[in-house]
């Protein structure tokens, strides 16, 4: 029986991310399908990605795009990319933005498990920048070079929407939908005060910019490097 591995699947296709996710489920793993990158972030219950399966024609924000910034965030994760452009430079710059295997549209659900397993087996972590901020999910905190500051819930799951998001940035809305909990309605002040309290947390490991940036009329935007260790 296959490793099971937590995989998303960002496929805009109904039919075809159904069907996916459905052959995936079924040989053990866990597997959430998306329609788009900006559905992403909306997903809370996401605390580990193993490998992600991405077509390149999507609503929105690219494949390219997605799969370069997830490369950036998440240096761990296994990218499959799955198109249908068979084209050899297309090919080419899957691989430049960060895929670590392509496969062409239409490939058999059986190839992509295959690709799946062969992905898990060679994965191997890559090396992180020491002078880098890691978000650890488990232990609800940040850490730089052996130095640890803890995080709330809240805190964590707004750093982790802001890092998965294009560009790092959201708007207010989007904010107050991820720290809801369904029992409390959280207002702009509440949020601006979780804001500043996690500005003062990340600058405490030494960062010289402002770590998350207000954007007047629209939200905030993570302006510091940070990522996430598998």
């Amino acid at each position: 029986m296959a490793t099971p591995l937590n995989i998303v699947v960002i496929e805009d296709h109904d039919a075809l991310r159904e069907v996916t996710v459905a052959a995936l489920s079924g040989k053990g793993h866990h597997v959430v399908g998306l329609e788009s990158a900006e559905a992403l972030p909306e997903q809370k219950d996401i605390s580990h990605i193993d490998i992600m399966l991405i077509d390149l024609n999507l609503p929105g924000e690219s494949g390219f795009s997605l799969t370069q910034r997830i490369r950036r965030i998440y240096p761990d994760i296994g990218i499959i990319i799955v198109s249908a452009n068979t084209e050899a430079e297309h090919k080419r710059q899957g691989y430049d933005h960060g895929a670590d295997i392509y496969l062409t549209k239409p490939a058999s659900l059986d190839e992509i498990h295959a690709a799946i397993q062969a992905l898990s087996r060679r994965l191997k972590p890559a090396p992180l920048n020491a002078q880098q901020i890691e978000l650890h999910l488990q232990s609800l905190s940040l850490r730089k070079q052996g130095r640890s500051v803890p995080l709330n819930q809240h805190e964590t799951a707004l750093l982790q929407a802001l890092l998965r998001a294009p560009d790092q940035r959201l708007e207010t809305w989007q904010l107050l939908e991820v720290i809801s909990d369904g029992q409390h309605d959280y207002s702009k002040a509440s949020l601006e005060v979780l804001i500043v309290r996690l500005r003062k947390k990340i600058a405490s490991l030494g960062t010289t910019q402002n770590p998350i940036r207000s954007i007047r009329n629209h939200g905030y935007q993570l302006c510091e490097p940070i990522t996430v260790p598998n």
